[in-house]
């Protein structure tokens, strides 16, 4: 093989190798910071995986919520109306958080079936449901994701207003 065409695959080999390498050091990076979103519908089929940071959106389950006195532990269910998900939080909840009200999940679904959450965000008025719930509840609960969207007021954050 003559030198000069030795050199040229040395070269491309590489730059191969070398993009290669960068690719998997991205996917690899990208893959621990990417959570998916469920539905509990989808959580209770065993779709979600385990020991894997999730996000959950659904309704707060009206009389699911109970507080640990002594701790700032709380535990509730969340419903998309056609299954539900116990989750359980340590810390301090948002001051919207309600019963029967849209709230979405950050955290990793236990071999049990509970969900550990890491993070709980509440919706941030009476009539909006973040995206991802209404999307998740849409059709399934009469009444419920129904109303305009919210994609031409001022302010808008693309989710659906409910009646």
């Amino acid at each position: 093989m003559h030198p000069l065409r030795k050199q040229r695959l040395m070269i491309v080999a590489v730059i191969v190798l070398g993009a290669s390498l960068g690719t998997a050091l991205i996917a690899l990076a990208l893959r621990d910071n990417l959570n998916l979103f469920y539905e509990p519908e989808r959580v209770a089929a065993g779709e979600a995986p385990l020991q894997r940071t999730i996000r959950v959106g659904g309704m707060v389950v009206p009389g699911s919520v109970q507080r640990d006195p002594q701790t700032l532990a709380v535990e509730f269910k969340l419903t998309d109306y056609s299954a539900e998900v116990a989750v359980r939080y340590q810390g301090i909840l948002p001051d919207l958080f309600a019963e029967n009200a849209g709230a979405v999940v950050t955290g990793r679904l236990q071999p049990g079936g509970l969900f550990v959450a890491e993070q709980v965000l509440a919706k941030h008025d009476e009539k909006y449901m973040p995206p991802e719930v209404a999307k998740a509840i849409e059709g399934k609960h009469p009444g419920a994701a129904s109303g305009d969207y919210a994609g031409s007021g001022e302010g808008s954050g693309g989710g659906k207003y409910v009646p």
